[in-house]
């Protein structure tokens, strides 16, 4: 009975988590989130990104080969490539890790150099605002004991979430300057 009752609170916070969040990413540059870990030596880190967002996953790899996996949330309407600020989706296509931010009000965050210049275009010929603030990240400050269950919902404005272990690790084997590809499926 008490499991049961812990599972229940933790549902009802994750639930609670998707509704409180949406706004976060607006505000990713103004809270802290701790000491970020060192990077890792230059031969253990990731050359590349790859995220399929049909099977919740990123992977980094280097030289071809997958070093690390780990299971995403995504933006709360996941289906096909962002197209504006506020859809909730999470862009497809070739970008890069531009910068990183220690203190972000989600556990750490390495933002992911959306929109690259054909979004832009897209958005420019459309008329409408193509959003930004798109990072790999891990949960929002105060809400890192539900670990693994954030995925039970895609939950973010766009954004890659993971847990803020696992965001540790990616902080410490991503530089500046890696590629990241997002795609639908392999």
């Amino acid at each position: 009975m008490r499991l049961a009752r812990h599972i229940l609170r933790a549902t009802v916070l994750v639930l609670g988590l998707g509704v409180a969040t949406f706004g976060y990413t607006k505000l990713m540059a103004r809270a802290g989130s701790g000491t970020p870990p060192t990077m890792a030596e230059a031969h253990e880190q990731a050359d590349e990104i790859l995220v399929i967002k049909s099977t919740r996953a990123l992977h980094l790899r280097r030289a071809g080969k997958t070093i690390r996996s780990y299971d995403i949330s995504l933006g709360a309407a996941p289906a096909g490539h962002k197209q504006s600020e506020g859809d909730e989706r999470t862009p497809e296509g070739r970008y890069e890790i531009d910068w990183r931010n220690p203190n972000s009000v989600a556990h750490l965050s390495l933002h992911i150099s959306y929109p690259n210049a054909a979004d832009q275009a897209a958005a420019n010929a459309a008329a409408r605002d193509p959003g930004g603030n798109i990072m790999i990240h891990g949960l929002p400050n105060g809400w890192g004991a539900l670990g693994a269950l954030h995925l039970m919902r895609d939950w973010t404005d766009g954004c890659i979430a993971v847990t803020n272990t696992e965001m540790r690790e990616i902080w410490s084997l991503v530089p500046n300057g890696t590629p990241i590809t997002i795609v639908e499926a392999l």
